[in-house]
Parts: structure tokens; C-alpha cells; sequence
């Protein structure tokens, strides 16, 4: 028995992913100051200058995500790809790697699995 063969065209490669979030967050506080929000495509803060997520941002952002710590990570790992994206364009010869990118963005987020508790000794 042999297959049908589809009315499509079949391929291999995956589509390009859509873009990430808004680098909206965090907020202006106190609203009236710069928001250290990102300053794309060279992903350094608006408002400080260092690579964002800057110290203040990570605090603000910490605060505003609240106990919603897996929301924050969703939110960080959508702009590691985001910044990926952006830099690689940039300089796709002596750009930040990967690892140095994964750190910077998703790393310090406070998501964390709990250690797993080691099973109790069967009485002997």
C-alpha cells in the first residue's frame, strides 16, 4: 500500500517565531523619572545606561511581578530570545554568547524548582 502524497509541500525547517513581549516593564517609579526599561536594539537601560536588565530594573521588576515569580520568568525568557535576536543582528561575529545572554536575562529571575527532599530510610 502506498501513501498519499499531500497537496502541500513538505519541509523541514520550523517557522520563524513571532516576536517576544513589549519591553514594557518595569515601570516608571516615581512616575515622573526615566523607566529602566530597555533601549532597543542595544538592549542597555534607558535610564542608567549598564546592560539591562540593570540592578534597578531587577529590583523594580521583582517587585512589580510580586509573588508571580513564574509570570517574571515567562516575561524574561521572552525578551532573552528578544535581545538574542537583536544583538545577533547587530554583531553576529564577537556578540555576547549565549550562556553570557541566559545570565544576563533569565538566570537571577527568583523562579527556582525546590530541591527535591531525599526519600525517608524503610525501618529495618
Amino acid at each position: 500500500m502506498t501513501r498519499p502524497t499531500p497537496n502541500w509541500p513538505i519541509t523541514t525547517q520550523l517557522p520563524q517565531p513571532s516576536d517576544g513581549p513589549a519591553p514594557d516593564r518595569p515601570r516608571a517609579y516615581p512616575r515622573h523619572e526615566t523607566p529602566h526599561t530597555p533601549l532597543r536594539p542595544l538592549w542597555c537601560c534607558r535610564a542608567c545606561g549598564n546592560p539591562w536588565p540593570c540592578s534597578m530594573a531587577r529590583l523594580l521588576l521583582k517587585v512589580e511581578y510580586g509573588r508571580n515569580e513564574i509570570g517574571l520568568s515567562i516575561y524574561l525568557s521572552g525578551l532573552f530570545y528578544e535581545a538574542t535576536r537583536d544583538l545577533y543582528h547587530l554583531n553576529p561575529h564577537d556578540g555576547p554568547t549565549p550562556r553570557a545572554l541566559f545570565t544576563r536575562f533569565v538566570a537571577w529571575s527568583p523562579y527556582r524548582r525546590p530541591l527535591p527532599l531525599p526519600l525517608p530510610l524503610p525501618p529495618r
